[in-house]
Parts: structure tokens; sequence; C-alpha cells
């Protein structure tokens, strides 16, 4: 199951041509997974306050096809694709949204689950994994 996300491209999201900064990419990604995440009714705020723990990026691989452009309308998608015990591995698009969608970016991201206070990994506690997909 996929999760999407619509991202709007603003004018603090690009360089001086009107480009989308290519880490930028990234913060569209981490908003579709906060979403994802929101939706499955895991809020990573009451997550931490309740247990301690919280998702951290441990690894990112990204594939940049095309330049996302100023006032693009964006579809960013998460999903999961390998589940562990102490991490996550989700793929991650950005689409842009025209008469025939257009794929701009792709790429995998790793978050692993940590001990808030000591940033020590943890095992992800099992009530989290079985609400992921």
């Amino acid at each position: 199951m996929s999760f999407e996300f619509p991202v709007r491209v603003y004018w603090e999201d690009t360089d001086a041509g009107g480009i989308v900064f290519y880490a930028n990419h990234l913060k569209f990604f981490e908003r579709a997974r906060t979403e994802w995440l929101r939706h499955l009714g895991i809020e990573q705020q009451a997550l931490r306050e309740a247990t301690g723990g919280m998702f951290v990026v441990v690894e990112t691989q990204l594939k940049y096809h095309k330049p996302a452009q100023l006032d693009d309308l964006l579809t960013v998608n998460a999903s999961m694709l390998r589940k562990g015990r102490s991490s996550l591995v989700i793929a991650q698009q950005a689409w842009r949204q025209a008469t025939e969608p257009v794929l701009l970016c792709e790429g995998t991201i790793r978050i692993g689950w940590v001990q808030a206070a000591s940033l020590k990994p943890d095992r992800i506690p099992s009530s989290i994994l079985e609400r992921l997909l």
C-alpha cells in the first residue's frame, strides 16, 4: 500500500533558477512519511511521550530523474519496503502532476528506532510494528 501526500513547490524550495534545491526532496519525503505515520494512527510526538523512543533517519539513497520547478504540484508517496525489529526501509517517490504524471525523484529512506534520551538504537515497540503495513 502506498500513501500519497500533495506538495506544492514554493519560492523557498527553489534555487535562483526556479528549480527545487536537491536537498529539499528530502524535506518533501519527510513530510510524506510523517503524514503516512499519522494516517496509521502514529503521531510522533505522542509516540515519543508514551514510549520514550523515536524514529530517526539513518540512511538515504536518492535518484533524481527530472527537476521539480516553482509552482509544480507534486505527489509524494511512501510505502513500506522492509520492516525489521529496529528499522524500517521506506520507498519514496516524487511525481509532478500533469496530464501524464512525471517521476522526478525516487529513493529509499531507512529509519531506525532509538531511545530519545540517549539516542541509542533499540527495538521498535511491537504495538507500533503491528500498525505498519
